[in-house]
């Protein structure tokens, strides 16, 4: 019996983590499935490989699986690797994605593994005030009306909630970034027994879409 986590190294999956911990649940193993092309339907895309440092961080065994990231055959990529690691129990961060929760639901049902979803339908603001709080959490992409440059690199702390505040006014964006708005990636969390530090990074920015680009980093005590 294996209880995984699917790990993107991102505030949901992060957070969803800790809470699935809080409940009780031992975690095993975390699975990062990292898509070949940067417009999956399912997976997060930017600086997936430095989710081995967020796994030894917080001391759990991890496993890192490539898809082509092609519609719903990275469904079946995803359903190989939790038979192959013998998953029985599947923690996800999904807040309110239909289409992420159903198909993997679907695959969990199919193939008799539980699944837990300690964010599903969490109230966004609630969200961001605990990764303000407890977390280091970081912006690395944004792609959408009103995410600018400057958000890129930039820490989730009170400032930036209020500029999501604002731009779920004006242009009605998802402040925890479920219509694609932005992607995240968490150097700090209560959990970690190290910290990642960034020694190395770079910003990419053109039509209103950027990244931020974490060449390299290292562990740090805390």
């Amino acid at each position: 019996m294996v209880n995984a986590c699917l790990y993107s190294g991102g505030k949901d999956s992060t957070l969803a983590l800790h809470k699935a911990v809080r409940m009780g649940i031992k975690m095993d193993l975390l699975i990062t499935m990292q898509p070949d092309r940067t417009d999956s339907y399912m997976f997060h895309h930017p600086n997936t490989r430095w989710t081995k440092m967020q796994a030894q961080a917080l001391g759990i065994r991890h496993v890192f699986s490539t898809t082509h990231g092609e519609k719903e055959l990275e469904l079946k990529d995803l359903e190989e690797t939790l038979i192959k690691n013998d998953v029985t129990l599947l923690v996800t961060g999904a807040t309110y994605s239909k289409y992420q929760a159903d198909r993997i639901a679907k695959i969990l049902e199919d193939n008799n593994m539980e699944s837990v979803n300690p964010l599903w339908h969490i109230e966004p603001l609630d969200e961001l005030n605990e990764l303000a709080s407890d977390f280091d959490a970081i912006i690395t992409s944004v792609s959408a009306e009103g995410f600018d440059e400057s958000m890129l690199g930039k820490r989730i702390d009170k400032e930036i909630i209020g500029k999501l505040q604002e731009l779920n006014k004006k242009y009605g964006a998802n402040m925890l970034f479920e219509g694609g708005e932005a992607e995240s990636f968490v150097l700090d969390a209560p959990l970690f027994q190290k910290r990642i530090e960034i020694l190395d990074a770079k910003k990419e920015f053109s039509k209103g879409r950027g990244t931020f680009i974490i060449n390299d980093a290292r562990l740090a005590q805390k």
